[in-house]
């Protein structure tokens, strides 16, 4: 199984620590934020990883390399001087990808969610891991039902993580979902994934689970700091 690090994100809300440094490769731990994620997809036996770029796209190989510290081979996807958002990074990517089900989770995220509990073929288009809902997303993303299925809406909403399996078939007939919204007449294509992602779930095509753990959303300088304490603390860190 390959898998999908989304790392081309500008990192605006994190500047100055971003001016120089991509979020994905700020230190938490003691070690980038993206390297946790090496770590567990190494711990799983997927070998193959695409780690997408756009800002500071350089300082990714100088910090990774080939991934063979992991035991990984890893690819680069540059998106350009402008990110192609989630969707149209990840249909970017596809051509590395391949077409089995791969794993997708975004750099700027931590979790203690074991990744082997990710679905190596989930039933529909894509399996969502998802949340309770921090103080920043009270309002949630989406429901998840008794019986493992993701909807739009429902009484109670949670946060998705960042962290997912999907089916290249997701992106099936994605311009006639997408519409003109701007960027998708690109080259390549600029679009979220979110579209993408309720149009297969008013076709009952995505499924989900709830993780009770560990989740940060690094989106700030002072959760970055928070949750690099809390790891230190704690013996999460790394040398």
């Amino acid at each position: 199984m390959k898998a999908l690090v989304l790392a081309a994100g500008l990192g605006e809300r994190m500047r100055p620590l971003t001016d120089t440094t991509p979020k994905p490769l700020l230190a938490v731990g003691g070690k980038p934020l993206l390297a946790w994620h090496l770590e567990k997809l190494a711990a799983i036996g997927v070998r193959d990883v695409v780690v997408n770029t756009s800002w500071l796209a350089d300082r990714f190989p100088l910090a990774l390399g080939d991934g063979a510290r992991w035991g990984l081979r890893i690819d680069y996807s540059y998106e350009g001087p402008t990110p192609l958002e989630t969707g149209g990074g990840m249909w970017q990517a596809l051509s590395l990808l391949g077409d089995a089900p791969f794993i997708a989770v975004n750099g700027d995220v931590w979790a203690d969610f074991d990744f082997a509990r990710l679905p190596a073929s989930p039933r529909g288009d894509a399996h969502l891991v998802l949340v309770d809902s921090p103080e920043h997303n009270r309002g949630g993303d989406f429901a998840l039902d008794a019986g493992g299925t993701v909807s739009s809406e429902g009484a109670e909403r949670l946060t998705f993580a960042g962290i997912g399996v999907y089916r290249p078939s997701l992106f099936d007939g994605w311009r006639d979902v997408i519409g003109d919204a701007t960027g998708a007449g690109d080259t390549p294509p600029r679009f979220k994934l979110a579209p993408l992602l309720r149009a297969a779930m008013a076709r009952s095509r995505v499924t989900g689970e709830h993780h009770r753990g560990r989740w940060t959303d690094v989106g700030t300088p002072a959760r970055l700091a928070a949750l690099d304490a809390e790891l230190r603390g704690t013996g999460h860190g790394g040398a």
